[in-house]
């Protein structure tokens, strides 16, 4: 472990990608953060989103200094059917597993499930919400400082991309959580995102190393699109005089709506 002041060239070359790179995880995190605390109270949500995030910030500097550790994770612990699978393995693996499902859980609600506010706000609780935020927090940070430790050993360069990276995310969180809330549209492309990301963590569980340049390349592609399509619809709506309306994702469906059948006999 190193802690040395001196900044080399190198060094700062490596502290930008490293910060570039915890932007990207952290908005990966700001995200998931954001659609699970919707689901509480209105007074509970900036709360959940803050300390969500900061205890992702206290859990990567935790595990860089723990590097050491970190590094004993790629042991392999047992083997099946001739592959071996480490502790590193395992973790990706679960919470590859544990992403899939809840973008899956939460793209059935908004298109079928019943009425958010009328079951899943209700059920869901402030201690439920942050376990959930701490359980994903743990499988970035462990991609985000293995990634680290292995392009640079000196500790103050990457805790210092950290906090810099988080401090900048905590600051624009409450924007990119109203933004996703307002776009029901981006929320469903958010939870697509979550969805390819939990399929490549369990790929990378089983070996099979996918570079995140073709992870989150179509992701840029698909925010790209997605602000195009907004920025038309804005201008239309301007034009025509009229207020943008959000395209909303999940109705209430009517009996007719769920069995033509019933509407055809009632007529």
């Amino acid at each position: 472990m190193d802690f040395s002041f001196e900044f080399t060239p190198d060094l700062i070359a490596i502290f930008l990608t490293l910060f570039v790179l915890e932007i990207v995880l952290g908005v990966d995190n700001v995200i998931f953060i954001s659609i699970l605390a919707a689901k509480l109270p209105p007074e509970q949500q900036a709360k959940a989103r803050n300390l969500g995030l900061t205890l992702a910030m206290v859990m990567r500097i935790g595990l860089v200094l723990l590097a050491g550790w970190i590094i004993t994770l790629n042991n392999d612990l047992f083997t099946v059917f001739g592959m071996g699978f480490s502790g590193r393995e395992l973790i990706l693996i679960g919470g590859g597993g544990f992403l899939i499902y809840k973008a899956v859980h939460e793209i059935h609600l908004k298109l079928e499930g019943e009425e958010e506010h009328a079951s899943s706000a209700v059920k869901a609780t402030f201690g439920a919400v942050l376990t959930q935020i701490l359980l994903m927090d743990l499988v970035f940070s462990l991609d985000s400082v293995i990634t680290a430790v292995g392009m640079t050993s000196n500790m103050l360069v990457i805790i210092a991309a950290v906090v810099l990276s988080f401090g900048l995310l905590l600051f624009a969180a409450k924007y990119i959580f109203a933004f996703v809330n307002r776009h029901p549209t981006v929320k469903m492309l958010a939870l697509s995102f979550l969805l390819l990301i939990g399929a490549f963590l369990i790929a990378e569980g089983f070996g099979f190393h996918i570079e995140k340049a073709f992870i989150y390349g179509p992701m840029v592609f698909a925010v790209l699109v997605e602000v195009l399509n907004l920025a038309y619809a804005r201008n239309k709506a301007k034009r025509r005089g009229k207020e943008v309306e959000p395209v909303h994702l999940h109705d209430t469906l009517t009996p007719a709506d769920a069995d033509p059948a019933a509407a055809t006999e009632a007529r």
